[in-house]
């Protein structure tokens, strides 16, 4: 039974933290070679789950001595039917690897959660196409009945949530949303955006959270953004607007490279841990519901432990 899914506690405000930029930590880091970018192939066998366990359980000390929550966001950005029949996963074994990624969570969670140390299990779903310019963008009715397929396998399992991350465009986000109101799971959706601050399709931020929220009665539990530098949408965030009011949470890149220039990218841009944590003090004053903090690509443990910092130290 799922232990959050009706009480998801980083609505409560309290500081939250999530893992870092997990397929490029294992590619650059670990020297491990993804299919497609899935870090879900690694659950086929006990060593590939071991690297999996061992990289959730980094991010979970790093929380736990933070005093933070965490969120166990499953390694299934790419376990979805276009993606996982690039790498030779039928319908079923997807099915298998996503109730499989979050078993693996709930193994951590019991390694790790107390009363003062939340931990939620959230299925991560990605989009359809390519995360950063897909070739064929997929109609509302389109993404509902494509994202239904995984977001069913994540609510047969103990996952609290499922989180759609980088999303590229607004009609896929609500095509998401719809799915996981059927399925009856709480969902966050998080957009990615160009160097200019506006999505890939060339909406703003505020023009794609308006549109999913008046398309599904405002059914997504909040908003994030994640595969960016908080250089590329600090300067769109409008101080106490009700749009930014629905934003929860970043997984911020290391890089302030575009997207275009990390495809292209044949060495790790890191960054700087320290400068990065340091840019969320702009986004803490423009973003008032801001309370969950994390990397994406680029990003490992490092980054992410200064940022909690950051959290951490200015409660309230």
């Amino acid at each position: 039974m799922a232990k959050y899914r009706n009480n998801l506690p980083q609505l409560s405000g309290g500081p939250f933290l999530t893992d870092g930029g997990l397929e490029t930590v294992l590619i650059f880091k670990k020297g491990i070679d993804l299919p497609e970018f899935a870090a879900f192939d690694l659950l086929k066998n006990d060593e590939g789950v071991g690297v999996l366990a061992d990289y959730f359980r980094t991010y979970s000390r790093i929380a736990k001595n933070l005093n933070m929550g965490f969120i166990l966001e499953s390694p299934t950005w790419r376990a979805n039917p276009n993606w996982g029949k690039k790498i030779g996963y039928s319908d079923q074994d997807l099915d298998d690897m996503n109730q499989r990624s979050i078993e693996l969570l709930c193994g951590v969670r019991e390694e790790f959660e107390s009363e003062n140390f939340p931990m939620v299990i959230s299925g991560q779903v990605g989009p359809s196409d390519d995360g950063y310019n897909p070739a064929e963008k997929l109609d509302i009715l389109r993404a509902e009945e494509y994202h239904a397929q995984q977001i069913g396998s994540f609510a047969e399992t103990e996952a609290d949530m499922v989180a759609a991350i980088t999303m590229t465009y607004a009609e896929e986000a609500i095509g998401i949303s719809r799915a996981a109101k059927a399925a009856g799971m709480p969902v966050a959706i998080s957009f990615t955006v160009e160097t200019n601050g506006k999505l890939p399709s060339g909406r703003t931020l505020k023009d794609a959270i308006a549109l999913v929220d008046a398309a599904t009665e405002n059914y997504p539990a909040y908003y994030m953004i994640n595969c960016a530098h908080p250089t590329h949408f600090d300067f769109t965030l409008e101080e106490d607007a009700e749009w930014t009011d629905r934003i929860h949470g970043t997984r911020v890149n290391s890089s302030k490279m575009s997207h275009a220039e990390l495809d292209e990218a044949e060495v790790l841009d890191e960054g700087d841990p320290l400068e990065l944590a340091q840019d969320h003090n702009t986004l803490r004053s423009r973003l008032k519901n801001l309370n969950i903090v994390g990397g994406c690509c680029g990003t490992d443990h490092r980054h992410v432990e200064e940022i909690g910092k950051v959290f951490s130290a200015n409660r309230g």
